[in-house]
C-alpha cells in the first residue's frame, strides 16, 4: 500500500510541476513577469514566481517535502499557505487568469483583484 501511495504522490508532484510550467507561460504571454524553475529532468520539484505589479509577488514551491504559497507585497509576507490550501489559492489565481483571458481584460485588473 505505501509503495502505491509513494508512486501516486510522485505522479501528483510531476503533474503539479507541469501545470506550474504551463501557468508561467500563460502569465508571460499576458505580460506578467513569471517563471517556473525545476531541478533536473525528474520534475519532482519546482519554484514558481509571478509579479502582479505594484511590488505584489507570489511564490509557489512544490517538492516531495511539501507545497507552499507565499504572497508578498513591498517585501512583506502577506500570506503563507501550505498543502491543500496552497493548491486552492493557486487554483484561484488560475481561475482569475482564465476569467480575464476570456474577457480580454487588461492585466491591471488582475493585479487589483488578487
Amino acid at each position: 500500500m505505501f509503495l502505491r501511495l509513494a508512486h501516486q504522490h510522485r505522479q501528483f508532484v510531476q503533474d503539479l510541476v507541469m501545470n506550474l510550467q504551463a501557468l508561467a507561460i500563460v502569465l508571460e504571454r499576458r505580460g506578467y513577469p513569471a517563471s517556473c524553475y525545476t531541478c533536473g529532468d525528474q520534475m519532482n520539484s519546482a519554484s514558481f514566481m509571478v509579479s502582479l505589479g505594484d511590488n505584489h509577488l507570489i511564490r509557489f514551491l512544490v517538492s516531495d517535502y511539501g507545497i507552499t504559497w507565499t504572497e508578498m507585497r513591498d517585501d512583506r509576507e502577506l500570506m503563507k499557505l501550505e498543502g491543500a490550501e496552497a493548491i486552492n489559492q493557486l487554483q484561484e489565481l488560475a481561475n482569475l487568469i482564465k476569467e480575464f483571458t476570456d474577457a480580454g481584460s487588461s492585466h491591471k485588473t488582475l493585479a487589483k483583484k488578487c
